[in-house]
């Protein structure tokens, strides 16, 4: 017999497979239309924008410093998962550009897109007890420490992040890229529960 609030490692594969396939189809909507993100994959893209380098690359290796943090806070079932799930998003943000064109993508639409892509990706990882690492490490920990919702601490972390892009990109990138961003972490703070979800 098994624990049915455990998920098997079946479940967990699949899991972070789908919401690292709908996170990179998401950045695929975002980066088509120049537009810029919040927590560590934002960082990840403005460097790819700046730079020329591959967002897959730059994400991969922000990450890092993160997963010693998540190990000595959260446990190393959790970096572990974290790890794989940021590997595959990595690695699918290399192969899904020669896979799909966009013959038409307004501005609003890609921003929208990539904000419910991306929230609904996110809560299948967080479900899996696992995460994209960088930020969202921090904001689970501010979460699970004082109940505070890990969707507003993002939230928070976005502020600084595009009060920083106003200085590299137009003003209405960064709007539009804004309202991507709200849609993503509403859709977490509002779905994210531990008290209603308690699979691991």
């Amino acid at each position: 017999m098994t624990d049915p609030a455990k998920h098997s490692l079946t479940e967990d594969a699949q899991g972070f497979a789908l919401g690292a396939f709908l996170c990179a189809l998401a950045l695929q909507f975002l980066t088509h239309a120049g537009l810029i993100t919040g927590q560590t994959a934002g960082i990840a893209v403005i460097l790819s924008y700046v730079t020329g380098w591959s967002f897959g690359v730059v994400f991969f290796v922000i990450n890092l410093p993160f997963y010693l943090l998540a190990w000595l806070r959260l446990g190393p079932a959790f970096t572990c998962k974290s790890l794989i799930s940021v590997s595959l998003l990595s690695a699918l943000t290399l192969l899904l550009p020669d896979q799909i064109a966009f013959a038409t993508l307004s501005t609003p639409m890609a921003a929208l897109t990539f904000g419910a892509l991306t929230g609904v990706g996110l809560l299948v990882i967080f479900r899996h007890n696992g995460s994209l690492g960088g930020l969202g490490v921090v904001a689970l920990m501010v979460q699970d420490k004082t109940g505070f919702r890990a969707g507003y601490v993002q939230l928070g972390a976005d502020a600084v992040i595009f009060g920083v892009a106003l200085f590299l990109f137009p003003v209405s990138v960064v709007a539009w890229s804004l309202l991507g961003a709200v849609v993503l972490n509403l859709i977490i703070a509002i779905n994210h529960r531990r008290d209603r979800y308690i699979a691991t």
